[in-house]
């Protein structure tokens, strides 16, 4: 057998992402508390880079309204930054004259944009609470120790999931001290607090009932099943009693709270900030990007001052630092409005082809995928995926995450398609206009929605219900 070298010559491409590449994709999908958060850390961290400060006029378009021309001119220009070799130059009057400032609303002000970002909400925790409770019950200090230790384990919905003897072995205390202290936190406001289960739970909440509970206990203890399935006529056979006494008592059951520390977390209020605007001025909607809370960026005239000076006696090593630093600010600054640029683009794209929705409502959403955005703008749908999610949008009909434009369509009996957001919308509305004692069944929706023209499978409806977290019949049904 010979063995031989030989030499070949191979032509191949490959897609390689570079590290700027890398940073675009990751700013691209943030949201804007993430994106606020990242800039705030690079002008930490980069000091070729400064914020524009309020009040300083060096920028010669902070009085320049953003316009159609202005997204154009700033897409023709972003061609250039894509020229490997043009990485290091960066045209500094071009980057002021692009900024994106929201409009001017004839007759409107500032006071039609919410600074949702200044608005704060505080409220006392369920732990906080328990804890305070803690303090007041009157414990010695050992007593209190293993009583803040168990509080610590009960979880938002006030319940006691992890069991004793796995608190004990983690806390290094006796599992009999945590035995004997749990029952004094189940004494504790709101009731039911500290409970292991859902029958633990409502039993604690009967116990605090000013009346006879004996068979109003025995119905939670014997007949949970069938109570939570509302078979009332079995339970009354079960206990040889009337079913109208059955059905009272049960009443009093549900009017138990199942989850008693949701009344801490239920009024918990999550403000959003949206990241673009839509108006409607005159007979046309205009889109303007949410500016406010984020860092404007420039680079530092010091450093690129530097950078141009050629001395003999300058410090190669700075020289290499500061030329590194400034290539990581230019693609900072550019990324971002590459996203930016993006988000408007998209949502443009999405008020052009959702028209109906911002002038009569979400009833009349139309179906949309991300392949008609994309193809509209020229973009990859991956990218539309990645500008449309953690993203908001505030229109006159409300804010809504801009995923929430694109659905599905639902096929109707005259050949047309009509979007799922609008079908769940009907499904609701159908529910909350039911009779309470007959509620409707899911093919009844079937049915109630094939006379609108709608074609849709019961198990679709069972979906967009679960959806929508409305219950099946058999539990929606009320008895008294």
């Amino acid at each position: 057998m010979a063995m031989g070298l030989k030499m070949s010559l191979k032509l191949s491409q490959q897609l390689r992402m570079t590290p700027q590449l890398q940073q675009a994709i990751k700013l691209l999908q943030m949201s804007r508390m993430e994106l606020e958060t990242a800039v705030r850390k690079e002008l930490i961290e980069n000091p070729v880079l400064e914020e524009v400060q309020d009040g300083i006029n060096d920028d010669p378009a902070l009085n320049n309204n953003q316009t159609k021309d202005d997204v154009q001119s700033a897409d023709a220009k972003s061609a250039d930054s894509q020229d490997p070799t043009k990485q290091d130059e960066f045209d500094w009057e071009s980057y002021m004259e692009n900024q994106y400032k929201p409009p001017q609303i004839q007759g409107g002000g500032s006071d039609e944009i919410i600074n949702y970002e200044n608005i704060l909400s505080t409220s006392t925790t369920l732990t906080d609470h328990l804890v305070w409770q803690v303090g007041m019950a009157g414990f010695n200090e050992e007593e209190e120790t293993h009583a803040r230790i168990i509080v610590e384990y009960i979880d938002d919905d006030g319940y006691l999931k992890t069991p004793i003897s796995e608190i004990a072995a983690d806390e290094d205390i006796s599992e009999t001290d945590l035995e004997e202290i749990l029952p004094f936190i189940q004494e504790f406001d709101p009731a039911g607090v500290g409970a292991r289960n859902l029958k633990e739970c409502l039993l604690i909440q009967a116990k605090h009932l000013q009346e006879d509970t004996k068979d109003l206990v025995r119905i939670i203890e014997e007949h949970l099943e069938a109570l939570q399935r509302k078979n009332f006529s079995h339970i009354a056979k079960e206990m040889n009693m009337d079913l109208d006494y059955i059905i009272d008592i049960c009443q009093i059951i549900f009017n138990m709270d199942p989850k008693p520390g949701r009344i801490y977390t239920s009024h918990d209020t999550h403000y959003i900030s949206p990241d673009v605007y839509v108006y409607k001025v005159g007979d046309e909607y205009v889109v303007s990007l949410n500016e406010d809370g984020l860092p404007r960026l420039k680079v530092s005239n010091l450093y690129k001052n530097l950078l141009k000076t050629k001395e003999d006696n300058q410090d190669k090593k700075a020289q290499d630092y500061i030329q590194d630093k400034l290539r990581s600010a230019v693609w900072l600054i550019k990324s971002i409005h590459q996203r930016q640029r993006t988000i408007y683009k998209v949502t443009e794209s999405i008020v052009k082809h959702q028209q109906d929705f911002f002038d009569k409502g979400p009833g009349f959403i139309k179906p949309m995928i991300l392949k008609d955005i994309a193809n509209d703008i020229g973009m990859h749908e991956s990218t539309v995926s990645r500008v449309t999610t953690s993203k908001y949008v505030h229109t006159p009909q409300g804010i809504f995450e801009l995923k929430y434009f694109f659905n599905s369509g639902i096929n109707k009996t005259d050949g047309d398609s009509v979007a799922s957001e609008t079908v769940k919308l009907k499904i609701k509305a159908l529910v909350e206009a039911e009779d309470p004692k007959k509620p409707l069944s899911d093919q009844k929706i079937v049915d109630a929605l094939k006379k609108d023209g709608i074609k849709i499978a019961r198990r679709t409806v069972a979906k967009y219900r679960d959806v929508l977290k409305i219950l099946p019949s058999s539990k929606r049904k009320k008895f008294y």
